[in-house]
């Protein structure tokens, strides 16, 4: 820390040193021309000056903005922005200046003229490092490989372009031209670089555009300013430094204000989809509260309440209520934002016009009855949308949604809701069992309910291609368990895997497995690369998972056009994979921590992509540490080996024929069907 302030001060220190000499050489130049005299200085000093500004300026920044982490996206702009305002706010001291000195000799001297364009250009210059700095850091967020290179090779041509200048070397049209070809190709490339735009939620992309609207009106201040002093000492010599024959500062200020036009269209086009991806993420967060309300809370009231909340919130809806039905058929009525007497008369109404549907708890399951409430007179709501809470089968409730704007719900609408109805249902049918288990000791009764609720998690059927086929393979222990497999179709070509194992035993694994399916269904349709997928869901998850717990995935996108597997592994069990042709299995060992272990934003230091291609004939086998640490009499672990060995025994088998004869050799080795862990495996064979 104290050898970077250091350094700081040390490049500002040089950059002024090298602007004073710069300003003094230059008005030596100039003043010796005007008079005919032969220059005390060297006619080239004022050139390579400024290159020495340059240069120590870019490290000062460098130092300053590129090394300091803290830095989130809009830091970086309102660094440009403070930068931009610091630069303008002096230069217009000098204009100022200038306009209170009038028609005075001293105002219309070329000296001072020159004075005046040196400090306006010095400023225009700061701030275009300044902002080449921060557009790097933009640009080199979630770098790559050729990413790095092109900006390395962007950086090389500064500087030889830098180099070119400050020896006045003028360049050939046919170089000329190529020199511009090859840096206006690099300029859009690094331009098209903005993956930090998706990570700016609605708030901070206006703040951005605000930012990036100074930014312009700063560069067209500072071209104005200095150009018109230029041409004003140019009608009189051409012996000073003129920006304009100086390429680095027109390559860079082109580059600047390209990356910045970008900038602000991209964010421009992404604000109408800001609100909904915000809205997909409250929906998670929602579902994961109903999920661990049961963990949570004290009473069932509770469950009630957070699904108001949760349902109101995710579709916008103006107010609610839940009616539940007792065991001895008594009614309780949760409101909100809704008094029991409008619930109460729109029920009338649809009783009294005869209108069947989950309200009466009739045998039509009409869910959108807003069509229903245009005739009602002295209601302030003209949409309804109505679900049942369904527990063992059993209709306990009914929530319905309200919304003062006619036709005020979709079918995406419909479909959130219902899910929360249906997760509440699971919820509160647990919170029940829990309840009863600890009344009536009938604890492993209760588990054993719990337990067909996990299996309900689990797919009945997985995606299959003809490219591939899965099968898959779940056995739990005597106490509910947190093993997870699921698989999604993202698109034609794109199919998403996930295989998880939830830390301990019993309900709270079997929750956490729950708030891991919902996290998968909705992130998966999102596209997102394997390593933001985890980098979300562990998000996600630091807000229900309690301390010390935490979930080991492994995900995939099987792309079945680049005949590539796309994974993400945070802290699972290795992939065991075995290409056609080959005598020996491999194991793919790749970095990657489990979700929750960190609980914070450097969580994406600890999880990266990896990626392998596919082939006819091979075959990828997915698992949790049950397998391979299930014991035999003797307390020796099946482990890798032996799971490794089954399935070479079988490599030109089908999936189904692998994965029997893992489970057989399992079960011999093991000599019990009494399990200590869970046993879950997926097994992939690729056909094309």
């Amino acid at each position: 820390m104290i050898k970077s302030k250091a350094l700081v001060r040390l490049t500002f220190l040089g950059a002024m040193i090298a602007w004073l000499i710069l300003l003094f050489s230059d008005i030596t130049v100039l003043f010796s021309s005007m008079q005919g005299l032969h220059p005390d200085v060297p006619v080239w000093l004022p050139r390579v000056m400024l290159a020495a500004y340059i240069i120590f300026l870019y490290y000062y920044y460098k130092f300053r903005i590129e090394l300091d982490d803290s830095l989130n996206f809009t830091d970086l702009l309102w660094k440009v922005f403070a930068t931009g305002l610091i630069t303008t706010v002096v230069s217009l001291v000098f204009r100022l200046f200038v306009f209170m000195l009038g028609t005075t000799a001293l105002a219309t001297n070329i000296v001072f003229s020159d004075f005046i364009c040196q400090i306006n250009l010095a400023l225009l210059v700061n701030f275009l490092l300044s902002a080449l700095s921060s557009w790097k850091r933009l640009i080199l967020y979630q770098k790559s490989k050729w990413l790095i290179r092109t900006w390395l090779l962007f950086e090389i041509i500064l500087f030889a372009v830098l180099l070119y200048d400050s020896a006045g070397i003028t360049f050939s049209e046919t170089v000329s031209t190529t020199m511009n070809v090859i840096i206006g190709l690099l300029v859009l490339a690094l331009a098209a670089n903005m993956r930090w735009v998706a990570y700016l939620n609605f708030k901070q992309k206006w703040t951005s555009l605000l930012l990036l609207l100074l930014t312009f009106f700063y560069l067209a201040y500072f071209f104005y300013t200095v150009e018109r002093s230029t041409e004003m000492i140019s009608k009189e010599t051409t012996a000073f430094l003129d920006y304009r024959t100086q390429l680095f500062i027109i390559v860079l200020a082109s580059f600047i204000i390209t990356y910045g036009i970008f900038s602000f269209l991209v964010i421009l086009f992404n604000l109408p989809t800001s609100s909904v991806f915000e809205q997909k993420l409250e929906e998670v967060v929602n579902f994961q509260r109903i999920s661990q309300s049961i963990q949570t809370e004290q009473d069932e009231e509770s469950v009630y309440n957070i699904l108001l909340e949760s349902s109101v919130s995710s579709v916008f809806a103006d107010a609610a209520w839940l009616e539940i039905t007792g065991a001895k058929n008594d009614r309780r009525m949760f409101t909100y934002r809704v008094s029991e007497q409008e619930s109460k008369n729109i029920r009338e109404h649809l009783e009294k016009n005869n209108i069947k549907g989950v309200l009466d708890s009739g045998s039509e399951k009409t869910k959108n009855l807003s069509k229903h409430l245009g005739t009602m007179k002295g209601s302030r709501f003209r949409s309804l949308l109505a679900f049942p809470i369904v527990v063992k089968e059993e209709t306990i409730g009914t929530l319905a949604l309200l919304k003062e704007l006619p036709e005020g719900f979709n079918k995406e609408m419909t479909r959130i809701v219902s899910t929360f109805a249906n997760q509440a249902g699971i919820s509160i049918e647990n919170f029940r069992l829990m309840e009863e288990a600890f009344q009536n000791a009938r604890y492993k009764e209760e588990l054993k309910i719990a337990k067909t609720v996990q299996q309900s998690l689990l797919p009945n059927k997985l995606e299959q291609d003809k490219d591939f086929e899965i099968v898959a393979f779940s056995a739990s222990a005597d106490e509910v368990g947190g093993d997870y497999y699921d698989t999604l179709r993202i698109n034609e070509h794109l199919v998403a895997l996930i295989i998880a194992d939830v830390s301990g035993k019993g309900t709270t694994a079997a929750f956490h497995m729950s708030q891991m399916k919902g996290i998968f269904h909705s992130l998966a349709q999102q596209l997102l690369d394997p390593k933001e997928f985890m980098q979300r869901a562990n998000q996600a998850l630091v807000y229900c998972l309690e301390r010390g717990s935490f979930i080991s995935a492994s995900y995939f996108i099987i792309d079945t056009i680049e005949k590539k597997i796309r994974y993400s592994r945070a802290g699972h069990c290795p992939v065991l994979y075995l290409r056609a042709g080959s005598v020996e299995s491999i194991y793919l060992k790749d970095k990657g921590a489990a979700l929750g272990m960190v609980r914070s934003k450097d969580y994406c230091n600890y999880i990266e992509n990896n990626e392998i291609p596919y082939g006819p004939g091979d075959t990828m086998v997915l698992y949790t540490d049950g397998i391979t640490e299930a014991k035999d009499g003797k307390g020796e672990e099946f482990g890798n080996d032996r799971l490794a060995v089954a399935l070479n025994e079988k490599a030109g088998a089908s999936a189904k024929e692998i994965e029997d004869n893992i489970i057989k050799r399992l079960y011999e080795f093991s000599g019990s069907n009494n399990l200590n862990d869970d046993y879950t495996s997926m097994t992939v064979k690729f056909h094309g």
